[in-house]
């Protein structure tokens, strides 16, 4: 049964620094424990080796002492004689105990035991009133040989030294066991720890990614795509309260625009009246009027007209708002919608005396096709804005990979870098040209967001063409967002209500 996730970002935290480091905890506590099995052994084995040495050097000290107590014992018969001719066989009794007690090959102590036995044969010779009787050189002629004893004890010296070679090879043999132990849990472990941490950080790395994506999306006003953040309870609440933030923000967009929309409309009334009055006033229907007079209805009529440029500006605003959110995508083939705009736009290029150079690939594209066309006419009708008589203005469209890249460029005088900051904010305009009427403002503003909707962007470039030279990148395929729910005028989203309550 799949184990359940922790639902907070602290929880979450804890478990994948757990998950990581318990395992790398064991293994350092196990390559210590291994470690120090060995160096307890190995110091184990060092003392043993010592001790093993020195029994061997008593050996065979007291073994010559033993002959050389034996001999003067004999020769003299003295009771002090004997009396150190035993203390001396008692020390190397003693010595051989301790020898068969650190040595644990059979054969060792098999050796042990004859040494052992025949020092007793030995001893008892010594101590037999028969060979005291003899007494001076025919008591040392006669005496027991201590040959035998000698050879007994080089081979117990053999044994304790094949027991130091065998006890350091099983001493080599652990270390490369436990050298090869650690290094298998290192190869297993490491990989493990990196999975664990790869696993963690894009369970975390992903929702943080949800929330960076919506709150760039809120900020740069698109409110087309619902926000849902999976992951850790913690960022899921976080993730709410940003679609909350979106359905709020979208319905306030609404607002405005329905406000501009009923703002327009009740001012062109009163406005078409002011209008109306004065144009009566230049014909002369209420009676001739004096220069003065005349001049003063001019200023009247040049700014309702004015005004109502105005107003119908914040309309059209107003329009292209409302239809900039949202994709109506479909797949339409680019050089035929090309050519219905150039056709559009035919008279004006002729009496402006504009050419066109039009380099346009037989692409097809996945997008909206009434947002893309709004976007060309409006950067093709500012190319001949600011283009002089006998200009040229070049159109291309090409793929460079999954993207369309899309160039308009004029022969005008450029864009000023000073300007660049606000050329696409909405009601900006830059100076017209002699000749040109002065625009909305609401042109490149509305190209700037059509060309967010469908995630692109848009740049200005310098060096290849003498005027502005504007460069569109977008997908060939462009990403259906997310349906938006529909707000009904002074209704609150249901996200809104839900956080009201």
């Amino acid at each position: 049964m799949r184990a359940a996730l922790p639902s907070s970002l602290n929880g979450y935290l804890l478990l994948g620094i757990g998950v990581i480091t318990m395992p790398l905890l064991a293994a350092i506590l196990h390559a210590t424990f291994q470690i120090r099995r060995l160096t307890d052994f190995s110091q184990a084995l060092v003392n043993e080796s010592v001790h093993t040495t020195e029994l061997i050097q008593d050996m065979f000290e007291f073994r010559n002492s033993l002959g050389q107590k034996a001999q003067v014992y004999l020769v003299l018969g003295s009771s002090q004689d004997l009396a150190n001719f035993n203390k001396q066989d008692a020390a190397l009794n003693s010595t051989m105990g301790e020898l068969r007690a650190v040595l644990r090959a059979p054969e060792a102590r098999s050796a042990v035991a004859s040494f052992s036995g025949l020092q007793r044969e030995i001893a008892d010779a010594v101590r037999t009133p028969a060979a005291l009787a003899r007494g001076g050189a025919a008591a040392v002629r006669l005496a027991p040989d201590f040959a035998p004893l000698d050879e007994r004890a080089a081979s117990i010296s053999h044994y304790a030294n094949a027991q130091k070679v065998t006890e350091l090879a099983s001493l080599e043999d652990q270390t490369n066991a436990a050298r090869r132990l650690l290094l298998w849990e290192s190869s297993l472990l490491i990989p493990l720890a990196l999975a664990a941490t790869l696993s963690f950080t894009l369970g975390i790395g992903r929702p943080i990614r949800q929330v960076d994506r919506a709150i760039t999306e809120l900020g740069s006003g698109n409110f087309a795509r619902e926000i849902a953040v999976s992951g850790p309870i913690d960022l899921q609440r976080l993730g709410q309260q940003l679609e909350w933030l979106r359905g709020r923000l979208l319905e306030l967009a609404q607002e405005r625009n329905r406000f501009l929309r009923h703002m327009s409309h009740e001012l062109k009334t009163p406005l078409a009246n002011i209008r109306e009055g004065t144009e009566l006033l230049m014909d002369g229907a209420v009676g001739a009027l004096r220069p003065g007079q005349r001049e003063v209805a001019a200023i009247l009529q040049e700014n309702s007209i004015k005004l109502q440029r105005m107003i119908e500006n914040l309309l059209s605003y107003s329009a292209w708002q409302s239809n900039s959110v949202g994709l109506d995508a479909a797949e339409f083939r680019l050089r035929p919608m090309v050519k219905q705009v150039l056709e559009n736009q035919q008279l004006t290029l002729v009496s402006q005396r504009v050419r066109l150079e039009v380099q346009i690939e037989d692409l097809t594209l996945y997008a909206d096709r009434g947002k893309l066309r709004l976007i060309l006419e409006n950067l093709l009708s500012n190319a001949i804005k600011y283009s002089p008589r006998g200009g040229t203005i070049v159109v291309r469209a090409r793929a460079a990979g999954t993207d369309l890249l899309l160039d308009v460029a004029d022969s005008g005088a450029g864009i000023p870098v000073a300007e660049r900051a606000r050329v696409f904010e909405a009601f900006h305009t830059g100076r017209a040209p002699g000749g040109h009427v002065r625009g909305t403002g609401i042109g490149l503003s509305v190209v700037h967001e059509f060309v967010q909707v469908h995630r692109g962007t848009i740049e200005i470039v310098d060096g290849e063409f003498r005027g502005a030279h504007f460069r569109i990148r977008m997908p060939l395929q462009a990403e259906q967002p997310e349906p938006i729910p529909a707000v009904a005028a002074g209704a609150p989203t249901p996200r809104r209500k839900a956080h009201a309550a």
